[in-house]
């Protein structure tokens, strides 16, 4: 009878036994080769099909459907109304009061002018909002970007002898970090962030939260010789050598009094979800407040560090400032794509977790053109890498946020900032900055995730105590080298050690499945059934064709012992397999030659379409016999064993 994958099955001697096998369908004509190929570069490049709305309809609509594509601002804009405004202008204003204090704590992280932070959150959100496709997620400078590209830039230019090119190669940096975000998002090459594990992720953001959280103690303590090395040891060091002649009473008094606001705040908002504008606010309240006392008391003159001047005014433009010759460009690609990759990573994740806790649908190639975008803008316009703000993204979403409108309100908040409020926060302590910051990173150590990953899976809780570790206690890039390293291990490790499995009857059954899963399976007697787990590519078939040959090793010694009849036939399930190349095909030519003089027939039981057409594209089951590719494993067994079967 005829099947819709082109097998076909014939009479023969397995048929009076009422067993199909699969019969020869001959070479695929080139056509279907072609399509074959077609398909396969499709479904790797594309998990959805981006041209589907496009097809029949007329040119202009196409157009509109393109910029909507690029814009999707004119699609949902269309049913913006006065209530979705009203939630997106109170989200908007709350984060607002969050990010101002934030961006000028950020901003210190990576050795940059406060205002540059309030710059990032000004024109990137803009360009987000009529770009991007989440509705929740809250744009402007995050600590570990911040941090990272602060380690990175510093390791090139001092930024207090060199601030002038210290900037400049930020703005660099900033530009190929869009580039890089933009140009994956237009080739569709987003799944290589998911090269970065979850666990590795999960490490990496903690050991960033406690290397930021330790930076903050030349602030919180008010020390002034600080190390500028990022691991524990040599911050440690600096803290205690610092103790009875660098640390400032005052500035601690004001630090901890406020850290103690803070993360009662957040201790209030997490017990109580609906007080959650109480996090929110508190930032700038503490700012204001401690701004306030410093000025009445003029405690800098009491060795209390201020934020001192912040240039009034909205961004300059700083097209002329970024380096596109010389040497200084490849150490802006270098760190910009480090920046952006991480940066692009950050804020997917928060796109898709919000995404669905809303049930609508995120594009990740369109997060990744809109973030490219805004940071190519934002280098042009003296912001540094902006991307998803994890912690304003959650008060976004508690506020009520229903559009990325609420970015515009609070780029509008911060315009007017940086317009007429800047010489409000010359007085503002860097011990409060320093408390914001630390406050704001304690929920990046995901404690609770790391004991998951230990009970789930121990190679990744490896991965993830290792990319931590990394960062702690050496520096973010040697983190996050260890982090992608062990990734790319784990990778390589499943891929080129696939799973097999032996194969067992259930009792009353025709079902065979793994026997040390299901130890009430049986093993048939002369008959050895092995599943491979895997597709079989030349980076695993050796493996593959010695693992079954070992398995055939232990079983003949076994049946040697115990007196049992030898193994006459080895049926390889084949289900799992979604491909084989010619390495594969090759593996299994030298697993039939060892077999044959064994005296042990191969038998191969429902290979897929794709595997079955290269199988006889290479004329393998004229090597093992073409009777002997079969539908299922109980068809196999009943042609291979068939006293035992009529048994059951």
């Amino acid at each position: 009878m005829a099947h819709q994958d082109k097998r076909t099955f014939s009479s023969s001697d397995s048929q009076r036994q009422n067993v199909p096998y699969i019969h020869k369908v001959g070479i695929p004509p080139k056509q279907d080769l072609l399509k074959e190929f077609k398909t396969t570069v499709k479904e790797t490049f594309f998990s959805d099909d981006p041209l589907r709305p496009f097809k029949d309809q007329p040119k202009s609509r196409q157009a509109m459907l393109g910029l909507q594509a690029i814009f999707p601002i004119l699609e949902w804009g269309r049913n913006y109304n006065l209530k979705k405004f009203r939630g997106d202008l109170i989200a908007g204003l709350t984060i607002a009061s969050l990010c101002i204090p934030q961006d000028i704590g950020y901003s210190k992280l990576a050795n940059l002018p406060p205002q540059i932070g309030l710059y990032s959150s000004f024109v990137p959100p803009l360009i987000y909002a009529f770009m991007g496709s989440s509705r929740d997620i809250a744009i402007g400078p995050v600590a570990v970007v911040s941090l990272l590209l602060g380690t990175l830039l510093q390791n090139e230019f001092d930024p207090v002898n060199n601030a002038a090119e210290y900037r400049r190669l930020a703005f660099t940096a900033t530009f190929f970090a869009g580039i890089t975000q933009a140009t994956l998002g237009v080739l569709r090459l987003g799944f290589l962030i998911d090269f970065l594990s979850h666990a590795a992720v999960v490490g990496f953001m903690g050991g960033a939260a406690v290397t930021i959280g330790l930076q903050q103690l030349k602030g919180f303590l008010g020390i002034k010789h600080f190390t500028k090395n990022a691991d524990i040891i040599s911050v440690m060091k600096s803290v205690f050598g610092s103790m009875h002649h660098g640390w400032n009473w005052e500035t601690i008094v004001i630090g901890t009094s406020f850290l103690a606001l803070l993360l009662s705040a957040k201790y209030l908002a997490k017990k109580k979800k609906k007080l959650f504008w109480v996090s929110a606010i508190v930032p700038l309240i503490s700012v204001i407040l401690s701004t306030f006392f410093v000025y009445i008391t003029h405690a800098e003159k009491e060795g209390v560090a201020i934020v001192k001047h912040i240039e009034q005014g909205i961004n300059p433009p700083s097209v002329n400032e970024i380096y596109f010759s010389g040497e200084n460009l490849l150490k802006g690609f270098r760190i910009g794509i480090v920046a952006g990759m991480i940066g692009l990573t950050e804020a997917v994740a928060i796109g898709r977790t919000f995404a669905s806790m809303k049930d609508y649908q995120v594009d990740g190639n369109k997060e990744m053109i809109a973030l490219g975008a805004m940071n190519v803008v934002g280098s042009m316009t003296s912001c540094y890498v902006a991307t998803g703000s994890f912690s304003r993204s959650a008060v976004n979403y508690m506020a009520g946020c229903q559009t990325a409108v609420s970015n515009i309100v609070m780029s509008c908040v911060v315009f007017l900032t940086l317009k007429f409020l800047t010489p409000l926060f010359e007085y503002t302590p860097n011990a409060i900055l320093s408390s914001i910051i630390i406050s704001a990173v304690i929920g990046l150590v995901d404690y609770e995730a790391a004991i998951l990953i230990w009970k789930i899976d121990k190679f990744d809780f490896v991965a993830c105590m290792g990319a931590f570790l990394g960062v702690v206690f050496a520096s973010v890039e040697i983190g996050l080298l260890i982090a992608v390293s062990i990734s790319f291990a784990k990778i390589l490790l499943q891929v080129t050690r696939p799973r097999t499995a032996i194969l067992g009857r259930i009792p009353m059954t025709s079902v065979y499945r793994n026997i040390q899963q299901y130890p009430e399976a049986t093993k048939v007697p002369g008959v050895l059934i092995v599943r491979v787990d895997s597709a079989i590519y030349f980076s695993n078939s050796n493996y593959i064709k010695e693992r079954i040959l070992r398995w055939l090793t232990v079983e003949e010694e076994h049946l040697r012992a115990t007196y049992q009849p030898r193994v006459q036939f080895l049926i390889i399930e084949m289900s799992p397999v979604t491909d084989i190349d010619t390495s594969g095909i090759n593996a299994f030519e030298e697993l039939n030659s060892s077999l044959v003089k064994r005296d042990v027939q191969l038998v191969l039981a429902n290979p897929g379409r794709l595997v079955l057409d290269k199988l006889y594209a290479s004329g393998f089951p004229d090597l093992i016999g073409d009777n002997k590719i079969f539908l299922t494993v109980a068809d196999a067994v009943l042609t291979c064993s068939p006293k035992i079967l009529q048994e059951v």
